[in-house]
């Protein structure tokens, strides 16, 4: 019986030890990692209301547009940076001589009621461009009226210019309409058609259905589009609802009603920034404040000496315009080609807010401080004195304030003359009757960098210089550029030409505004990039998602080495 105990105990013991190292490891778990799964729905609060969903008709409805942009392809598209990617077409190619361009569609494209995309519903396309049913500018529709097409075979085609011109590749970017859907519509009766209620295109989400209330319509539902020729978008169905204005489509966002809104305005930016579960991004858009220079006018023949020019830059507090008068929706300019662009050049002088330096320089150009005292400067009996036209809105308004008391303080007498934005551009800019004008450049929808027609000495009389600037040197680099295919070769022209604008300041640049939306944070994988249309915020929609699955997290497994 003690032999008998003893086994026992040594066997007591054992499972006790046992039991205490089992106890004593880490439970054994496979990692996993979320990764983002197909499925969920997106809605979106658009501010505006429907139209016509073809980009025929689209110009001037950016609630129209945002649909289109889902649903219709171009033949290319533009990355972040303004560089021209496939879509539609699969490749294209260029001629040394910048003429031809060859255009290959992707074998797979197809429209969403399956049939194959072809060179013809290319050419169909720019032909009703080109007709009076359209809706683009006239200088697109001239453009295309001016160029060649040649059918090779159905998935081959070839443009022909009249002269290399390098931003060409800006206007490839149309959304292509199905000839086998529309050819027996007249261009002038397309707007009526009823395939703009129903319309079939190639992008990467198909129309569905659309939502009425009142009998209006409320909103548009979209499909994902199975056949897409790029890779799937994991958010299943997109729904967009029209509001009036972004006050009532934020108070949608707080009531549940939909994920995101399309704009975020600055009544509601505070707000929205407020809100625990909405992602305000923000980007740059294709536009740019500046105070136009009128340099060929003899009644501010100051305004020619380029310290003057220094002098007004420094002594304008443009930080203070930004946070102040334009919430923080902008930022700093200096210079005529947007940041984020590829031909950008970041190296160039920067103008900081130095209204001490700004004395010195209009001092040592002469100007003094009358002896009895004042706020202006003269010169030769020539006055610091000259009027700034601006737009009467209450934005504009308050900008040319701040620039008139900023001026003041370094002896700069400016008179401010408000008139409506047309009345801006008609009476003063075009007929160059103006001594200083704050405008806007807004060079939406047209990604290449191109500031040719407002800096160029050609387009001083007549065009869009309207601070009639003649500086053969940078006309000859805008000249060139404008012409060379080679990227590498066009960004140093255009660097050398920023360089050129920002010694000699023609004209005064302000700011570029942002653009701001919103989007639930439960909405994953939404990334921010410069503009080049409001659109292009939904440009990456196809990597947005709503939903995750757990993947298995891949160890590195060590090589060993014999």
């Amino acid at each position: 019986m003690k032999k008998l105990r003893w086994q026992i105990l040594v066997v007591a013991v054992t499972i006790v030890i046992v039991a205490l190292l089992l106890l004593s490891q880490q439970p054994i778990s496979t990692p996993f990692l979320p990764e983002a799964a197909p499925g969920g729905i997106y809605t979106e609060a658009l501010i505006g209301s429907m139209g016509r969903l073809n980009p025929m008709l689209d110009w001037n409805n950016p609630a129209d547009r945002d649909i289109n942009r889902l649903i219709f392809s171009g033949l290319i598209r533009f990355d972040a940076h303004g560089l021209p990617q496939p879509d539609l077409a699969e490749s294209w190619g260029t001629s040394s001589d910048g003429i031809l361009y060859n255009f290959s569609i992707r074998p797979n494209a197809v429209w969403h009621d399956g049939e194959p995309v072809t060179s013809d519903d290319v050419i169909f396309t720019i032909e009703l461009i080109k007709s009076s049913g359209s809706f683009f500018p006239q200088d697109i529709k001239d453009l295309w009226s001016q160029i060649e097409i040649k059918k090779f075979d159905d998935k081959t085609f070839q443009f022909k210019l009249p002269e290399p011109f390098a931003p060409f590749l800006d206007y490839a970017t149309f959304g292509v309409l199905p000839k086998h859907l529309l050819e027996s519509i007249s261009a002038d009766q397309l707007a009526t058609a009823e395939f703009n209620l129903k319309p079939i295109g190639t992008g990467p989400y198909k129309f569905d259905s659309l939502m009425t209330s009142g009998g209006q319509i409320s909103g548009v539902s979209l499909r994902v589009n199975d056949e897409y020729y790029l890779s799937r978008p994991y958010v299943e169905q997109v729904v967009f609802r029209y509001y009036p204005n972004a006050a009532t489509a934020f108070d949608a966002y707080q009531q549940g009603e939909v994920l995101g809104i399309s704009q975020i305005t600055n009544d509601i930016l505070d707000s929205a920034l407020m809100e625990p579960t909405l992602s305000v991004h923000t980007s740059r858009l294709p536009q740019m404040g500046l105070v136009f220079l009128n340099l060929n006018n003899p009644t501010v023949p100051f305004l020619q000496n380029v310290k003057i020019r220094q002098a007004l830059l420094l002594g304008m507090n443009r930080n203070l315009i930004i946070s102040r008068i334009m919430h923080g929706q902008a930022i700093i300019a200096d210079g005529p080609i947007l940041p984020g662009s590829w031909a950008y050049y970041d190296e160039i002088e920067h103008f900081d807010y130095d209204p001490d330096t700004a004395a010195n320089l209009l001092k040592d150009e002469g100007f003094v401080i009358p002896a009895g005292g004042g706020d202006v400067r003269a010169k030769d009996g020539q006055f610091l004195t000259f009027a700034l036209v601006h737009p009467n809105d209450d934005v504009h308004t308050r900008i040319a304030q701040s620039i008139q008391a900023d001026w003041a303080l370094i002896g700069v007498k400016v008179d401010l003359q408000p008139v409506t934005y047309d009345s801006l551009v008609n009476d003063f800019l075009t007929s160059r009757n103006y001594q200083a004008a704050l405008a806007d450049l807004n060079t939406m929808r047209t990604p290449d960098p191109d500031p040719y027609l407002f800096w160029h000495q050609s387009e001083a009389t007549g065009g869009q210089n309207y601070s009639q600037w003649d500086d053969r040197t940078a006309s000859e680099y805008l000249e060139t550029a404008r012409i060379e295919a080679d990227f590498d070769s066009r960004a140093r022209l255009y660097r050398n030409f920023q360089v050129v604008f920002a010694k000699e300041l023609p004209s005064l640049p302000l700011y570029y505004p942002v653009y701001s939306y919103g989007v639930d944070t439960q909405v994953q994988g939404v990334q921010v990039a410069p503009m080049y249309d409001v659109s292009d915020r939904l440009a990456l929609i196809s990597e947005w998602y709503l939903i995750t699955r757990r993947a298995l997290e891949q160890t590195p497994v060590p090589t060993v080495l014999p």
